[in-house]
């Protein structure tokens, strides 16, 4: 059930972007940025290099650790932490790591939170409680999807269901729980689907399967009042673990009309934005139907190109569009040196690809053919997805080690900037500014050399 503040609704109604005097582009305001793809096209002056102390503007203890990408909109900035959330299972102990499970699975006092720190100092300007019971799944706990602004409102939806609607005072328009009206989230490793905000609606999608009962659905909720517009089911002959889905959805123009893309339970559809209606599937994702090809990669869109990752290979660039079964017919290409984890990101021309081993590739985004080919970054695991800006690429591991390089026709590391804690979160960009939320900490890096236009 929705509940809504009425007396703030009516000015929700009222809100668009013309009342903002910020261009979304200068901001980060979803988890894949103000395009969707992962990559600032206005910020300038980025730092190089840095440390725990080097080019830090400031540097803010959070309550625990989450794997959500902070959201930027002018000097504010939110992230989601659990209140406890127990130790990051990099720094635990393989007993000390079942032990916090059993403890988080029995401790369903420990809460969701969501914070709004100032840009400029990073001190908190407020934090709201929007969820209870959390847990650890594998890597995640229960704050793990990103929230989404707009510039006047912030959306958040928990791995519990819970999704809640603030104004940047901290007011509450409104709140329900996904999975009390649907169906209970029974994803293996935890709900990590980031909500999609577009003219006025919010995109949610639940894919999973491992219980043979499990439904997977697509939700269009109306951003100003929380009801649901439309809910579809999204049905896939996937097997066993294959059908989950950890992605976030993606939208693509076909014909100067959007499209909703969804990647998981082996296909990538496209959905008809008001009605929620399947236009196209590809398939091809999983040829052998094997049962642990879970989807954690979101698809990747440049221009009317979807890049649909599956677990590793194959990956496929499908032109988007035409009607039902696309799945030879809008195939472009393919490749078996996919992600796994990370989400690609492109300048338009080239295609960055980060494996979870920090195995990164650079392919055309026309054919697919290769522009470097597979060259080694910083050792570690990835699960964070590259981002690119002011002409780099920024890729964290999970040590807290973010590597450099330039974003051209050679590979060419610039520089390995570590942090030294654990980190699953992508970075943000805004300006001349990175924002990278690891275990402990949010820190606001930027280039304090002096350097101007």
């Amino acid at each position: 059930m929705t509940r809504v503040r009425p007396f703030i609704m009516a000015l929700m109604l009222l809100a668009s972007s013309s009342l903002f005097a910020a261009d979304p582009a200068d901001n980060w305001p979803h988890w894949r940025g103000p395009h969707l793809d992962g990559r600032s096209t206005t910020a300038k002056n980025l730092p190089v290099s840095w440390s725990e102390t080097e080019n830090v503007v400031w540097r803010t203890q959070l309550p625990s650790w989450a794997a959500a990408t902070p959201v930027v909109w002018e000097d504010t900035i939110f992230v989601t932490s659990a209140q406890e959330g127990f130790t990051a299972t990099k720094q635990a102990s393989m007993i000390s790591q079942a032990i916090e499970r059993v403890k988080s699975v029995l401790n369903s006092s420990d809460q969701l939170l969501l914070l709004a720190l100032n840009g400029k100092d990073g001190s908190t300007r407020w934090q709201r409680v929007i969820g209870e019971g959390n847990t650890i799944l594998n890597k995640q706990n229960m704050a793990s999807p990103t929230p989404v602004t707009d510039g006047g409102h912030v959306w958040v939806i928990t791995g519990l269901g819970d999704l809640h609607c603030f104004d940047f005072e901290g007011n509450q328009i409104w709140e329900r729980n996904i999975s009390e009206d649907y169906w209970a989230f029974g994803l293996a490793f935890g709900y990590a689907s980031s909500p999609v905000l577009y003219d006025g609606r919010l995109y949610i999608q639940v894919l999973h399967g491992m219980k043979t009962d499990d439904p997977s659905y697509l939700l269009a909720v109306n951003a100003a009042t929380g009801k649901t517009i439309w809910k579809v089911e999204r049905p896939t002959d996937a097997i066993s673990e294959s059908p989950d889905s950890y992605s976030t959805p993606m939208l693509v123009e076909v014909r100067g009309k959007k499209n909703l893309v969804i990647a998981g339970g082996d296909y990538v559809t496209g959905h008809d934005l008001d009605t929620g209606r399947e236009l196209w599937r590809g398939g091809g994702l999983n040829p052998q139907k094997a049962r642990n090809y879970r989807t954690i990669a979101s698809a990747m869109v440049v221009r009317d190109i979807v890049f649909t990752p599956s677990r590793v290979k194959p990956f496929i660039a499908f032109r988007a569009g035409g009607s039902g079964d696309v799945s030879e017919s809008h195939r472009l290409w393919s490749t078996d040196y996919g992600p796994d984890v990370p989400t690609p990101v492109s300048d338009g021309e080239h295609l960055f690809i980060v494996d979870d081993k920090g195995i990164t590739v650079c392919l055309r985004v026309t054919d697919g053919g290769e522009v470097w080919g597979r060259s080694r970054m910083e050792l570690g695991t990835y699960s964070a997805s590259p981002v690119l800006a002011d002409g780099k690429i920024y890729a964290t591991n999970e040590e807290g080690t973010t590597t450099v390089i330039e974003a051209g026709d050679e590979f060419k590391i610039l520089s390995k900037n570590k942090l030294n804690d654990y980190t699953l979160a992508s970075p943000a960009v805004s300006g001349r500014q990175i924002f990278i939320r690891t275990s402990n900490y949010l820190y606001c890096l930027a280039d304090k050399s002096g350097t101007t236009d």
